[in-house]
């Protein structure tokens, strides 16, 4: 996803979002700790313990947006963005922690026949609980929508696993009011798998990040597309792009005639860094010129489906 908003911006954002929900969180600790008290129900004490796993890795999320954000130093070169990854995998942790000891919960209570009392003010912190919830991830996606942060879409993630597992206990809960008591354990168990299942995705986000993945065909096309609109410019090859954080960086080689003087070929190349920053503003683009006759026949041209003239007008 390409975002357009500047570096302050993206501090003030995904800041405002981090915050959010360690207020959120903190809040669903308190009436679920009511509630659990009300009605020992192994649901609600399940879904009170992933909220306080929500505090502290909403916590760790807005400790780690801070030293991404921080700027580039003498140690670190390419700035502090991967702490962002960082704190996805810490949430993984404590989202499988979360769902395993939601499972063993779920296991006990259908084992011993457990059962719940003072339902009908469990289903209401439930229902509140979904509520706000909700809330937080409608907030939390129109930030992701602006700034692409790892943290908060890993943060979002993770909360909406969480309407979900509050509406499972919710529905339990119901079911317990008119005598099913084993739901209670059920739902807890199921659950658990789905919570399971959003660790992954999160997970994979962050290794992949970490991993210095190449960005998306779609945004390598368009910087080629880009450097073959500018007149003279016979080829690409050696695209190597990545995203850390809120910044992307481009590196590529850009072919040129033979005869073009240093300043005409160093003039492309700010046209062309230029067209990026458009499309990627804040992303940190180096372009190397090579003369044609010097390039390897199997490097000229990059493999995209783009025809040009010997000009490299794109013709596409």
């Amino acid at each position: 996803m390409q975002t357009n908003i500047s570096k302050e911006e993206y501090a003030r954002l995904v800041n405002l979002a981090g915050r959010a929900a360690i207020v959120v969180a903190s809040l669903l600790i308190i009436v679920k700790l009511m509630a659990w008290f009300m009605t020992d129900s192994s649901s609600i004490l399940a879904t009170l313990t992933d909220s306080i796993m929500d505090v502290t890795t909403s916590i760790i999320n807005l400790f780690a947006i801070k030293v991404a954000l921080q700027p580039a130093d003498d140690e670190h070169r390419f700035g502090h963005g991967k702490a962002e990854s960082l704190a996805g995998l810490a949430q993984v942790a404590f989202i499988s922690g979360s769902s395993i000891l939601l499972m063993l919960t779920g296991i006990s209570s259908l084992v011993n026949g457990h059962q719940i009392v003072a339902t009908n003010v469990g289903i209401g912190v439930m229902i509140f609980s979904v509520l706000i919830t909700i809330a937080l991830v409608i907030f939390q996606t129109n930030i992701v929508k602006k700034t692409d942060s790892v943290a908060i879409k890993a943060d979002s993630l993770h909360y909406r696993t969480d309407i979900f597992m509050n509406t499972a206990v919710l529905f339990a809960l119901i079911l317990a009011a008119i005598g099913w008591h084993w739901a209670d354990g059920l739902f807890a168990i199921v659950v658990s798998f789905y919570i399971l299942h959003g660790a992954w995705e999160i997970g994979s986000q962050s290794v992949d990040a970490l991993m210095d993945k190449q960005i998306p065909s779609s945004e390598e096309e368009l910087i080629i597309k880009e450097a073959y609109k500018i007149k003279g410019v016979r080829g690409v090859h050696d695209l190597r792009a990545r995203q850390s954080g809120n910044t992307k960086f481009i590196q590529l080689h850009l072919e040129l005639d033979d005869n073009q003087t240093l300043f005409e070929a160093h003039e492309k190349a700010d046209i062309l860094d230029e067209a990026l920053e458009k499309h990627f503003p804040n992303a940190d683009i180096l372009i190397h010129l090579d003369p044609l006759s010097t390039v390897p026949e199997e490097l000229s041209g990059f493999n995209i489906d783009i025809q040009t003239d010997n000009s490299g007008k794109d013709k596409s």
